[in-house]
């Protein structure tokens, strides 16, 4: 019986990552072993920045609705405090998204809280 040879499977393994690794510098998008390096390390990166994305955006928008807080009076952990004590429940997406484009609307979700924070 004949010695099974894996050309064919091989073959595909590595015109897979070789076409995972499309428009990677040097050696990186020719040769499988480095191209295969490259591509599982970009893979960890990918996995990671998932994950990074979402923290990213949640500082910006808390950064937004600070600079909004501030100019009508209030840090803020005092707003979100105060509209915690208010029962308003709008997440921070929604609230950056008030700030930048509504600052009137954003202006009574922060009189709601002074009303609450004082009482």
């Amino acid at each position: 019986m004949p010695r099974v040879k894996g050309g064919t499977v091989t073959r595909k393994r590595r015109k897979k990552v070789i076409k995972l690794a499309k428009g990677y510098y040097g050696a990186k998008h020719i040769l499988f072993k480095v191209a295969n390096q490259q591509v599982m390390k970009s893979g960890n990166y990918a996995f990671r920045d998932r994950k990074q994305k979402k923290r990213d955006f949640r500082k910006l928008w808390i950064t937004r609705i600070n600079a909004a807080a501030r100019i009508n009076g209030l840090s803020y952990s005092r707003l979100m405090f105060g509209l915690k004590l208010a029962g308003i429940e709008v997440n921070r997406k929604m609230l950056a998204d008030l700030a930048i484009s509504d600052a009137q609307a954003f202006a009574q979700l922060a009189t709601a809280a002074k009303q609450q924070l004082e009482k």
